[in-house]
């Protein structure tokens, strides 16, 4: 016997799974027929592509067999692919990939939300051990001539041997425990099927001994009757035709699919027809996938070839913005044997992927026309990855625009662009937003308060990636998206008052400058400000210092550290003080607390809390 330890987060994610999920323990089912169903696929793809595997024959079934009598075990077999030694070891023992651990940094403490992660980090083979006191696996790979039987009770470690088997394919036996009992029923197994694998594309039989009764009074006996019955629908769902489909049938589809507990919040079913055919069904999930903003997010589309299996694994199928929808892609002109590099340069497969966009984002459309509540859920989970998509896919930039929503300060819902500019005052030059920060941060700008008191609404962009999506659309019907943050926007605030106060205070502004030195591009006179004392800004083609900081946490700063232009109020007294004094030292504290306290609203970190607060002491000091 070879005895095996289990790697520490293998046992770790048993001991949780056995005492935290025990309320759920009826999804072990779900997972295992789910693995027997990718075993199939595989073989099934590689019989088709693979010459090695091309005489190989075999008619695809899952079969799930129970001990009727003493209720002690439970089987489940399949003919797919198959394992060896190696792959027993590495896919149910020390787990190379990065599935479990996953699954466990996740776990909620919530039971039927980590019961439907289980699926989601690819774990889902070791729930058998919530029903089960030991675990059998024997299994035969295709083309090879041995098999290997895999053994646990869950605990410490796991054996593997040598063992029998006629063919290629995988029998898991559970030794059912005192609770899993209750799934060596023949009602209790088929209603499971029904309710998680019903839309399995491979027949599911059921073998059992049927009990019928056989004669009258004290003559009447009981007689068994072996009896084997399929108790799946075993027919691809997309491929159906609309008309026959419920939104229950859509609903649990996509549950069995993605384990997702939740109903999705809008699924697309379409039949293409004509020079190329294909089918696709896609669901838009409730809640964001858990990984969607992580560089390795797995992708959420499987492709198949005339109901082949083909991937789940090619994040090219769509554009990476629309990570976040679910669903199946079949094809019915692609080669099966079509590789990875191939696909991503292939005519038709670019064509069914630019068709697929292109409905999305017309479904998306429809949605925000005909249901306001939903689409503004919808925008809730997924505005920023739409936002990705006008820095990458041009042909769709103007679909985009219509569907993604911004916060306003005039407005306590999402708004668009299209509604902005219907709001717009006559004559307002262009779409005002503030970009960089938190939304409080935004919304406190000194900056803003011009334009509030003009009555000119300003969009709020508080996504990080708004700073470098948006000054990338330039125009919007005509009008000009400009950010207030910019130096060039305060001109459209400009009269000939601002013009003589700058004129006024020409000698003030050079005091500051003087005092400032490099800390700052320029000084001006703000025609924006009414009750901040000053604010800092850009130029028209710098980052904004919100953005200098994210590239600077990336380490894409670079060598070149733009500084600001420092925008002073005229009217505030502390403003007034520097034009009235000749004491160099005093002009210096306040040019520099000016500044810091700039950067401060804005959300930044000053460069040196030591200098700000001996400044800001020595000038309350004075004061006092």
């Amino acid at each position: 016997m070879s005895q095996k330890k289990f790697k520490t987060e293998v046992s770790q994610l048993l001991h949780l799974i056995i005492h935290s999920l025990y309320s759920h323990r009826e999804i072990f089912l779900r997972e295992l027929i789910s693995n027997a169903s990718d075993a199939i696929d595989k073989l099934r793809y590689l019989t088709l592509t693979d010459d090695a595997y091309k005489q190989i024959v075999f008619t695809p079934r899952i079969e799930i067999t129970f001990d009727d009598e003493h209720k002690k075990t439970l089987t489940v077999t399949d003919n797919g692919i198959g394992m060896n030694a190696k792959d027993l070891e590495e896919q149910l023992g020390t787990i190379a990939r990065s599935g479990t651990r996953r699954f466990l940094e996740h776990m909620e403490g919530d039971a039927k939300k980590d019961a439907n992660l289980i699926g989601q980090f690819g774990v889902g083979f070791y729930s058998s051990f919530m029903a089960a006191d030991k675990v059998e696996v024997v299994s035969r790979k295709a083309g090879e001539h041995e098999a290997w039987r895999w053994s646990s009770t869950g605990k410490q470690a796991f054996s593997i041997d040598p063992a029998q088997r006629e063919s290629h394919g995988t029998t898991v036996t559970l030794y059912l425990n005192d609770d899993g009992r209750e799934f060596a029923s023949s009602w209790q197994i088929e209603q499971l099927v029904k309710k998680y694998s019903d839309h399995i594309a491979y027949p599911i039989f059921l073998s059992y001994y049927k009990k019928n009764w056989e004669g009258e009074g004290d003559d009447r006996k009981e007689k068994r009757e072996h009896t084997v019955e399929q108790i799946n629908t075993a027919a691809a769902l997309w491929k159906r035709p609309k008309s026959d489909l419920k939104d229950e049938d859509y609903h649990e589809f996509y549950k069995s699919m993605t384990y997702d507990g939740d109903d999705p919040l809008l699924y697309i079913h379409t039949a293409a027809e004509g020079t190329i055919e294909y089918t696709t069904l896609f669901f838009v999930p409730k809640k964001a996938p858990f990984d969607m903003y992580h560089a390795d997010y797995r992708p959420g589309v499987k492709l198949y070839v005339r109901r082949v299996f083909i991937t789940d694994d090619e994040k090219e199928l769509l554009p990476p913005y629309l990570r976040f929808v679910r669903g199946i892609i079949d094809s019915e002109d692609l080669p099966l044997n079509i590789s990875r590099e191939i696909l991503q340069q292939n005519r038709v497969m670019t064509n069914i992927r630019n068709a697929s966009v292109k409905k999305l984002l017309g479904e998306f459309k429809k949605l925000s026309e005909s249901n306001q509540e939903r689409y503004e859920e919808f925008i809730s989970q997924y505005n920023r990855p739409l936002k990705e998509g006008l820095y990458g896919d041009y042909s769709n930039r103007d679909a985009l625009l219509e569907l993604i929503r911004f916060k306003s300060t005039e407005q306590e819902r999402y708004t668009s662009l299209a509604s902005y500019v219907e709001r717009m005052k006559e004559d307002q030059k262009a779409i005002y937003y503030i970009a960089g920060g938190s939304e409080a941060t935004l919304r406190n700008s000194p900056l803003i308060e011009a334009y509030r008191k003009r009555g000119i609404e300003v969009l709020i962009m508080d996504d990080e990636i708004d700073d470098i999506v948006i000054p990338t659309i330039g125009k919007f019907q005509e009008k000009e998206l400009k950010a207030i943050n910019k130096s060039s926007a305060a001109d459209d605030l400009k009269d000939e008052s601002d013009t003589a106060k700058a004129k006024d205070f020409e000698p003030t502004v050079k005091k500051i400058k003087k005092a400032l030195k490099d800390r700052v591009k320029d000084v001006t006179i703000s025609s924006r400000l009414t009750d901040a004392p000053s604010c800092i800004v850009v130029d028209e083609h710098d980052p904004t210092v919100q953005m200098q900081q994210l590239l600077k946490a990336m380490g894409q700063s670079g060598e070149t550290e733009f500084t600001p232009i420092l925008e002073i109020n005229p009217d505030h007294q502390i403003i007034r003080h520097i034009a009235d004094s000749s004491d160099k030292a005093y002009i210096a504290d306040l040019s520099s607390i000016l500044l810091d306290q700039a950067y401060l609203v804005e959300g930044v970190m000053v460069k040196d809390p030591a200098d700000f607060v001996k400044r800001l002491n020595g000038v309350l000091a004075k004061v006092l």
